[in-house]
């Protein structure tokens, strides 16, 4: 018998509606951005985003949830992460103490009883078994896929392929509409060929001085253009130094909400030094930043 395919219900127009209505959640995205997840919504397929920490690839994943008003799952990937943490287990607890008083009443034996425990009363899902199981739009993402074990990609590959999770206990659950789904990688490691065949790819940098500059001024409206401009000139100067961990952009929009914050009107070698903190989390990228910005 043929299985009823679930069904894909665009949600973007065009690729020129993708970035319009995205700028509205205030996530300013380029042509190619803007393309990709365009792609991706019409043609019902998953987006993998892959890029450095800290360029938007969650952001992204929030913001085209905000926009079309779908519900966000998220499965934060880890080392250790397991199919249990990421399709479904069983409420073991409340297992144990119906099939106590199971014990204690005259309730047709145990096959009535494992009937009981292993129904939907007992059953706890998780992310990839939630957004499947969902009827309204939602955004399921998977993110920094690339630190869960190998093994999880060929559970990814499997639900990823029919949008179907198969529960021994209950049966086979297929989605009734295909959930728009973003998998983010940081590139720590190299994903399989087969699970990259069935997403389209989208790799993530640092935005350019100009995107970084009008997304500054959306995020943090009350800077003076002169200061995001020193701003952005200093943030891109640390992105090109041999640091541990380079400035997001989440830090530029920090930095420019704590110049606001402590009234700066410029950004000179005494108030980079004081608020360097804001951008650099290791004493090490400090330490280096100040040497080769000689800063007094």
């Amino acid at each position: 018998m043929d299985r009823t395919l679930p069904t894909v219900t665009p949600l973007f127009a065009n690729v020129d509606d993708v970035a319009d209505r995205l700028a509205e959640t205030g996530y300013l995205a380029d042509k190619g951005t803007a393309t990709a997840v365009f792609l991706a919504d019409r043609l019902g397929k998953p987006l993998l985003i892959e890029g450095p920490a800290g360029v938007g690839k969650t952001e992204l994943a929030r913001a085209v949830a905000e926009t079309t008003g779908a519900e966000l799952v998220r499965l934060q990937c880890y080392e250790g992460v397991d199919e249990a943490r990421a399709l479904y287990e069983w409420n073991h607890a409340k297992q144990i103490l119906r099939i106590q008083a199971g014990a204690n009443e005259a309730s047709g034996g145990w096959d009535a009883t494992k009937a009981d425990v292993f129904s939907e009363e007992f059953l706890l899902p998780r992310p990839l078994l939630t957004a499947i199981r969902r009827e309204g739009p939602t955004v399921l993402l998977i993110d920094e896929t690339d630190k869960a074990d190998v093994e999880i990609e060929g559970l990814l590959l499997e639900v990823l392929s029919d949008f179907a999770v198969t529960v021994p206990e209950l049966g086979t659950i297929t989605a009734t509409r295909k959930p728009f789904v973003i998998l983010t990688s940081n590139a720590t490691r190299e994903l399989s060929e087969a699970l990259k065949r069935r997403c389209l790819f989208l790799h993530l940098d640092f935005p350019d001085a100009e995107l970084e500059r009008k997304i500054l001024a959306s995020r943090v409206p009350e800077l003076p253009q002169a200061v995001a401009e020193q701003l952005v000139k200093t943030v891109r100067v640390l992105r090109g130094m041999q640091l541990k961990k380079l400035p997001s952009v989440a830090e530029t929009i920090d930095w420019g909400r704590t110049l606001l914050a402590l009234g700066l009107d410029t950004l000179d070698d005494a108030a980079v030094r004081t608020t360097m903190g804001v951008v650099l989390k290791h004493q090490s990228d400090q330490l280096r930043a100040a040497a080769e910005l000689r800063l007094n």
